[in-house]
């Protein structure tokens, strides 16, 4: 018989004692160090902190956007299911407008990957949410495009670009770290073709409670 830790807390804990030993975590505040942690064990990297890179005012810009109740959009399902939903500070709406039925024949009409076309339609709610981009290139550079084409156009309060991939994904993310400053949104991205769901998913996590553990 196998003998292993059962107390979920516990490996929790210890998981994290272990990525805070093991990570090189100096170019983080404490808040943004508390995010690098979950993203790092969602991966099962600790070299993964090297490749995360945010703007000074994500954290407390994110966490205010949760507290006040705005919602949480995602390009995909896995990102949106993936969200602790205790952990959310105001019951935030999670929204995934990918399957909605508009969004083939706009895609078609866009010329662009129903992924990207699905960002269109959140616009009437975009104001001060927080966006979790974790599988789809072509989404955050279609947002970063949208954005950019009108100042008027409403802004997040911040972007989560973590897409994952061998075509556009490091790109994509560059281009967010790049322009995001000019957008006037914060953001948070891991450069280079690593990311996915389940580090998006982390991040948004541990922005949505300052708790590390939840009892």
């Amino acid at each position: 018989m196998h003998t292993y830790i059962t107390d979920g807390n516990e490996i929790y804990r210890r998981s994290f004692a272990m990525i805070r030993a093991e990570s090189d975590l100096t170019a983080f505040d404490a808040d943004q160090a508390q995010v690098a942690v979950r993203m790092i064990h969602a991966a099962g990297q600790t070299d993964l902190a090297a490749d995360i890179a945010c703007s000074a005012g994500l954290v407390p810009a994110a966490r205010a956007a949760l507290r006040a109740g705005k919602p949480i959009f995602t390009d995909v399902n896995m990102v949106a299911s993936g969200v602790t939903r205790n952990r959310l500070p105001a019951d935030n709406e999670v929204i995934c407008t990918l399957h909605d039925a508009r969004v083939p024949a706009l895609a078609a009409q866009l010329g662009t990957t129903r992924t990207a076309a699905a960002v269109e339609l959140w616009a009437d709610r975009l104001a001060g949410s927080v966006v979790a981009i974790g599988n789809a290139p072509t989404a955050l550079f279609h947002l970063l495009n949208w954005l950019a084409a009108d100042p008027d156009r409403p802004r997040p309060a911040a972007i989560l670009g973590i897409p994952v991939g061998f075509v556009g994904a490091a790109e994509s993310k560059a281009a967010l770290a790049q322009d995001a400053a000019a957008l006037g949104v914060e953001f948070l991205t891991v450069h280079g073709r690593r990311g996915g769901s389940a580090i998006t998913c982390a991040a948004i996590n541990a922005l949505a409670t300052e708790q590390e553990i939840l009892p």
